[in-house]
């Protein structure tokens, strides 16, 4: 008996080509993993494992240590991108001046407090678990100024960001739009470091308008402030 060929038909079929992820550049594969890294950070602090990034990135190990000399530096690069404050200041340029300005206000508040959480939450659980960043070397402690340079002037950025959404409203403001930028950035700073406590925290929606109506209700005036600058 002949046994006849099997036909193209009755073959198994074969498996699907695997496509190949495009190529990033060294900076852009960087920014992938430290974003990808943040989250997990923010949940297991400097014990997260270089496994556990990797499956997240959909990479291999291998990848990660191909842009980081270790996991200590890769910590470094998500701690100095979670203190970066160029999101926020364009979140905050990017609201609009037509609103009023308890909305502009109100918008960036909430951006602020998104980036203040993250930043929080990512800080506190990466120190928690017993890393410290800074220089490696006992004797180099040049990066400290920068860090500090770095941080003041994130702070002025913001600031200024801030003092742009008072512009159309400046004719009318008890004080310069920098100046109260400055405070609004300083009852931000405050209610975010508030300790726990068991009543809530005041919303955004009424600290701002705390901030921009003071502390009475304007329908319930008492007469000796009536008529007041």
């Amino acid at each position: 008996m002949t046994t006849s060929k099997p036909n193209d038909t009755d073959a198994a079929p074969s498996a699907p080509t695997r496509r190949r992820a495009p190529s990033m550049s060294p900076e852009d594969r960087r920014a992938m993993i430290v974003h990808t890294t943040l989250p997990l950070v923010a949940e297991y602090g400097a014990a997260v494992k270089t496994s556990q990034i990797a499956a997240a990135a959909g990479i291999g190990e291998a990848t990660i240590f191909r842009v980081f000399k270790d996991k200590d530096e890769l910590l470094e690069a998500c701690i100095a991108e979670v203190l970066r404050p160029d999101n926020v200041v364009e979140a905050i340029r990017a609201i609009p001046l037509d609103i009023s300005l308890h909305e502009r206000l109100h918008e960036a508040a909430s951006a602020m407090e998104a980036h203040m959480d993250r930043m929080g939450r990512v800080l506190g659980a990466v120190h928690a678990s017993g890393f410290r960043s800074g220089p490696r070397d006992r004797g180099d402690v040049s990066g400290r100024p920068r860090e500090r340079d770095s941080r003041v002037a994130g702070i002025a950025a913001t600031r200024a960001a801030l003092a742009e959404l008072f512009a159309p409203e400046q004719p009318a403001l008890r004080l310069p739009a920098d100046q109260l930028a400055g405070v609004l950035l300083d009852l931000l700073f405050a209610r975010s470091r508030r300790p726990d406590a068991d009543e809530e925290p005041i919303c955004l929606a009424s600290l701002i308008g705390l901030f921009l109506h003071g502390a009475f209700d304007h329908t319930k005036l008492p007469a000796e402030f009536q008529g007041g600058a």
